[in-house]
């Protein structure tokens, strides 16, 4: 950034805050982050973020509103016009700092993810190494915002295309990937020039508070990025839908809420990219590597936030001539999977977000069961000892399941696998298709032709050939049918903050 610069924002006479570390669960500053300032709620309120796998208070933060929500849009406002005239070079070099301050508190991070998202430490420092690459790719795709020169079918026109920031942006993230879901977001913004207001989930907000944290010591300037964080979302996701300054929504979700906020975008015509449900059919023909794609479903099922993630395996379709081993030996690994707090070393799965999910996930078992599923494993939850305290449900393997049961054709969000067989091709592709949702899915064989036969009919974004590892910053991401719009990564996660405009210029004569 030019030392010329200058920049115009709101609060300056709020102190600041060096930085957001927890202690033995103990909050040392609980304030959101606007204009660059750690400020309180205006009436001064807080809200109580709980261990998920304890029970126990983790911290005490500020609770905000529309109030609050209204002036980070207006600082994010007053800094556009300067942090868009940036070079993309020099917006590309403050996201690379951004990364190698990131880089340096991994465990700081993950350790937070932990505490208020319950999951294993391991899988959260993964989510937080992942989630900073995004500030490696989107540093170099900023200066990749091309526009082109057009032949003009007259002599004395000339024609150009150019490619410009959007302005500002609304970012409503999710509690279940809280580093990746708000990277993925925000870095790509910032690339392009747009400046940001997020609003991270309630239940996750130290994530949010501590990336700010990295971009404000990266040297983000004051007002473009934001984040404003409270225990209701719907008086600060109202000011972003309203408020005209604001010129697109970005949202990853459910898709009840998407339609919601893309009704109400509607009404100004605001962008919208929303990354949503997911009902993902995990497919095992009977040429596959039986091993791997035993070992890959479990991954997928299980590994990630214990079942909490939009791409997890759904449905799991296994050809009727290898099913009776795929199922003996997924419901053998299944049971060796150590459940607990994610500070516990070895564990692989920690607690649902809440009770409110663990009922929803057993709601839908139940439900399953009573029209004559099978249980294999799991069904129940866990509440003795040491899970006494948490959201802890079993990792759950049910048998003889329908597609048009409610536990097929909903997003389950728990540690929940349903197995089923097929015969053909053919049929699993009708029955794989048969949903709503279409943001992932997954299949597995070793015949070349069938790939691309099946890959090209499956209705999804995202397509693993013998893969669950799920997708790169290299590629796009996002659903079709009701599982989005837009993509998030690759060149055309850029390509989302930026307008388009055309130049016709008449040359004198």
């Amino acid at each position: 950034m030019s030392s010329t610069t200058t920049w115009v924002g709101l609060n300056r006479n709020i102190p600041k805050v060096k930085t957001i570390r927890l202690a033995n669960g103990r909050e040392k500053s609980h304030k959101m982050y606007i204009d660059g300032q750690w400020v309180s709620a205006d009436t001064e309120k807080t809200f109580k973020v709980h261990n998920p796998a304890t029970g126990a208070l983790v911290a005490k933060i500020a609770d905000g509103g529309e109030f609050e929500t209204k002036q980070a849009i207006n600082s994010a406002d007053l800094a556009f016009k300067t942090w868009a005239e940036i070079s993309a070079k020099e917006r590309g070099q403050i996201l690379k700092k951004a990364r190698q301050i990131m880089s340096e508190r991994v465990d700081e991070i993950a350790r937070l993810v932990v505490l208020e998202n319950g999951k294993p430490f391991a899988e959260a420092k993964g989510e937080v190494n992942f989630a900073l690459g995004y500030f490696d790719w989107f540093a170099e795709e900023a200066r990749r915002a091309y526009g082109s020169l057009v032949p003009s079918p007259s002599t004395n026109k000339r024609l150009w295309v150019q490619s410009q920031p959007l302005g500002v942006v609304a970012a409503i993230t999710p509690w279940n990937f809280p580093a990746a879901m708000i990277v993925r977001k925000i870095a790509p913004a910032l690339a392009a020039g747009c400046t940001v207001v997020l609003k991270p989930a309630e239940q996750t907000p130290l994530t949010a508070l501590a990336i700010a944290q990295v971009c404000h010591d990266a040297g983000v300037p004051p007002g473009v990025l934001n984040v404003v964080v409270g225990s209701n979302p719907i008086p600060i996701s109202e000011e972003m839908l309203n408020n005209p300054k604001v010129k697109k929504i970005g949202f990853t979700g459910s898709t009840e809420v998407g339609k919601l906020l893309m009704a109400k975008a509607a009404k100004s015509l605001k962008r919208v990219s929303f990354e949503l449900g997911g009902n993902a059919p995990f497919i095992v023909f009977d040429d596959a590597d039986l091993e791997a794609a035993v070992d890959d479903a479990i991954a997928i099922k299980y590994l990630r936030v214990g079942g909490q993630s939009c791409i997890c395996a759904n449905r799991i379709y296994v050809q009727q001539t290898i099913a009776q081993k795929f199922v003996t030996a997924f419901v053998a690994k299944t049971k060796k999977l150590k459940i607990g707090s994610g500070f516990k070393a070895g564990v692989h799965c920690g607690p649902l977000i809440n009770e409110t999910a663990r009922k929803k996930v057993h709601r839908l078992v139940e439900d399953a069961v009573a029209r004559g599923a099978e249980v294999a494993l799991g069904a129940n939850y866990l509440s003795e000892g040491d899970y006494a305290q948490g959201s802890f449900y079993a990792p759950t393997v049910l048998l003889k399941v329908e597609d048009l049961w409610p536990i097929c054709q909903e997003e389950v969000f728990g540690p929940v696998a349903s197995i089923m067989t097929f015969q053909s091709e053919e049929e699993v592709i009708r029955r794989a298709n048969n949903t709503n949702y279409g943001l992932a899915s997954y299949l597995y064989t070793r015949d070349l032709g069938r790939v691309v036969r099946v890959s090209e009919a499956l209705e999804y974004g995202l397509i693993g050939v013998n893969d669950a590892a799920g997708y790169t910053h290299e590629i796009p991401f996002g659903g079709v049918k009701e599982s989005g719009l837009g993509r998030e990564g690759g060149k055309q996660g850029l390509e989302e903050y930026l307008e388009v405009k055309s130049i016709v210029m008449n040359l004198p004569h």
